[in-house]
């Protein structure tokens, strides 16, 4: 993982995995029995037929005798203690911690992952520790962090695990948040929204070959999603990582600034973020600063209001600026925030309402 994460002592985690001896798996919440011992997984819009013995796309989900198990339910790979900022969300609790969890897992597989060793990993192949719903949200509290976060690899493949930490943790005060690829169906999206306080979405690009090529998905799906989400009125952030020579052209960008601004309104904040060679597109350079200045300007053009630029310290648009007396009203520098001028929602300078979530009751 990059940036400033501190891993949590496990004080409350009980045994590491052990390949002999797995731990028993949860059955999961969204598929049917389709006849012959086969299973139909519901959760995204792969629907993965599984006979058998067999596992779906994400490879965390088995058929066993006809009934459909996670296999990561309570067993998180990785267990941080990390800036809200890094998720990143800038309108949802700035200067606060999250305790950020994830299981191995993902039903997408994007060639330029920065977390693919457990994204695209099976449960066996990763060490993890047991660690039971009430014992996130212990560390939460016992942290004084004011949310816990499903990040790093997709929670929608664990999702059974996230809805029960999300209603012990909205019963103790403590907000949930999910950064996730937005690949899901209707139904399991519904009972998320239900239950947790903010999502930001990883918009990949706004053409379908791109999602196909690159991601090995579909881009509809996932603009449902986002509309879904919006029309809840779940807190929704979005992050478009720029990929030189692949989804940097200004026409696509400004496609998706127009449909953003027409489907979700001015307030929905979009962070654009430099892409570092990795994985399997070490071939191509970082995203020059150039390309990420050019979608900002497509997109405040476009009338959005809450542009960011990612993965460039000391950038200005890293800060937050009133859209009505254009005053900075919050102050970054990487993960940092280093003045916050918004008092009840609004500018402290002239008062103009500034949506999101600023405070933690």
């Amino acid at each position: 993982m990059k940036g400033s994460a501190a891993m949590i002592a496990a004080a409350a985690v009980n045994a590491p995995f052990d390949p002999a001896s797995p731990p028993d798996p949860v059955e999961a919440r969204y598929y049917e029995k389709t006849g012959g011992n086969r299973v139909r997984c519901l959760l995204c819009p792969r629907s993965c037929l599984i006979g058998k013995g067999e596992r779906g796309y994400c490879r965390v989900r088995e058929n066993r005798g006809g009934v459909l198990f996670s296999l990561v339910y309570a067993q998180p790979c990785a267990l941080h203690l990390d800036p809200i900022e890094k998720k990143p969300f800038f309108h949802f609790l700035p200067g606060t911690q999250a305790v950020s969890l994830s299981t191995v897992g993902c039903n997408l597989e994007c060639k330029f992952c920065q977390n693919w060793q457990i994204s695209q990993a099976r449960p066996e192949d990763v060490e993890t520790k047991r660690t039971p719903p009430a014992s996130i949200v212990d560390q939460a509290i016992s942290l004084r962090a004011p949310s816990v976060a499903f990040t790093y690899a997709e929670p929608v493949v664990y999702i059974e695990y996230v809805q029960d930490i999300a209603k012990l943790a909205r019963e103790k005060n403590i907000k949930s948040v999910v950064v996730s690829n937005g690949y899901l169906r209707t139904e399991p999206l519904l009972d998320l929204c239900r239950l947790v306080d903010a999502i930001k979405i990883d918009l990949k690009a706004f053409e379908e070959p791109y999602y196909r090529d690159i991601c090995n998905a579909t881009l509809r799906p996932v603009l449902d999603t986002i509309l879904e989400i919006h029309k809840r009125g779940v807190w929704l952030e979005l992050v478009y990582l720029v990929v030189p020579t692949l989804n940097d052209g200004t026409a696509g960008i400004g496609n998706m600034a127009r449909w953003i601004a027409a489907n979700l309104g001015p307030d929905v904040p979009i962070h654009f973020s430099r892409f570092y060679p990795q994985y399997r597109l070490e071939n191509l350079p970082p995203t020059p600063v150039s390309a990420l200045d050019a979608a900002y300007e497509i997109c405040r053009a476009a009338g959005l209001r809450y542009v960011y630029v990612g993965n460039v310290p000391g950038h200005p648009a890293e800060s937050t600026y009133c859209p009505n007396c254009s005053r900075k009203i919050v102050a970054r520098s990487g993960y940092r925030i280093e003045s916050l001028d918004i008092r009840d929602g609004a500018c402290r300078f002239c008062s103009h309402p500034i949506p999101g979530v600023w405070q933690e009751a």
